[in-house]
């Protein structure tokens, strides 16, 4: 459907920590949104964000729901659903960061109010926006491997969940967008290290197509890393989610008088050597924050879909509580 590019939407932000600002930042930068405004429970965040970015600072969540039109949830993860009910109460167009809850049974009204309301509701799943995923997507079809590994050094300022709802859940969601099946098994184990719950954990994820996906997730790594590794039939794909790139490598029938390509593989029949060719899919270098934060937009004025709705974040939690829920069995005594 065509943008409504004359379309006007009063926005509001609840939250101005260190990602709040960031979206704070960028939203200004959206043509469409009007940012009205946000809201802070700590003082010493409203005055420095008041000053940063000459924006209002509302006293309270209700009078900034009052002022827009829609509401950015930013908020540390166990507000997310204090806040968000009294705005879908209001009709207020809802982008609510990831995990969309912190809790499963939080997480079901939070899908059934939003159903019964006319409203978009997005969930802040920003990898989905990734350059290097974007690229590769195209290239992904019916997958049967996966591997992933989001590794970063420890932050206090993601301790308020779990490793599984702060770093894994972003792979969750990837997984589960790509592999058309249902989950049949779940095995998980974590370890605390620093923090009292899991540190560092791994979940296998297996489908019932037959497609198995193995997730790791540290904040303890010396080194960040945010890579995925799928196979699929003759077709290997990396995506490298931090540098925002990605690589393709195809296995085709491999003909002498072509380019040579990397890697030649003997399959025992002289008529069928088959040849590793690596493909480099153009990047189109965005911010995925602002195009998840433009995609909203672009639902609320066109009445569509957001790329990735509310019930696609209820599904990455179901799943990230599912393997917390096993790894809670299986961590060991120290």
């Amino acid at each position: 459907m065509q943008q409504n590019e004359d379309a006007m939407v009063r926005i509001g932000v609840l939250g101005a920590g260190f990602l709040g600002k960031i979206h704070i930042r960028l939203i200004k930068q959206i043509s469409g949104f009007e940012l009205v405004g946000f809201y802070d429970s700590d003082p010493a965040v409203v005055q420095q964000t008041v000053a940063e970015f000459g924006i209002k600072a509302f006293p309270s969540a209700e009078t900034l729901l009052d002022a827009v039109d829609a509401i950015d949830i930013v908020t540390p993860t166990t507000s997310h659903f204090e806040y968000a009910v009294p705005a879908i109460k209001k009709s207020k167009h809802l982008f609510i960061e990831k995990p969309i809850t912190f809790s499963i049974e939080e997480a079901t009204q939070l899908v059934k109010l939003t159903n019964e309301a006319n409203i978009v509701a997005q969930s802040g799943h920003v990898e989905r926006f990734n350059p290097g995923f974007l690229a590769a997507l195209p290239y992904i079809q019916n997958p049967m491997f996966i591997e992933t590994h989001r590794l970063g050094q420890y932050n206090p300022r993601g301790t308020d969940v779990p490793v599984v709802l702060d770093l894994m859940i972003h792979d969750i969601d990837i997984v589960l967008s790509i592999v058309p099946s249902h989950i049949r098994k779940i095995s998980a184990s974590g370890v605390p290290v620093i923090s009292d719950t899991p540190d560092i954990a791994n979940a296998r994820l297996e489908f019932e197509n037959g497609a198995v996906a193995n997730l790791t997730a540290s904040r303890i790594s010396l080194n960040k890393m945010r890579k995925s590794r799928i196979f699929q039939r003759d077709t290997y794909i990396s995506v490298d989610f931090l540098n925002k790139d990605a690589e393709l490598f195809h296995l085709r029938s491999y003909d002498p008088g072509e380019k040579k390509p990397v890697l030649t593989i003997n399959t025992g029949d002289d008529n069928n050597i088959k040849g590793v060719v690596i493909e480099r899919p153009a990047i189109i270098q965005t911010n995925a924050i602002q195009e998840e934060l433009r995609c909203f937009y672009n639902s609320i004025v066109n009445n569509e879909p957001p790329v990735v709705t509310i019930e696609e974040g209820f599904y990455a939690l179901d799943v990230a509580q599912k393997v917390l829920d096993i790894m809670g069995n299986n961590i060991p005594s120290l």
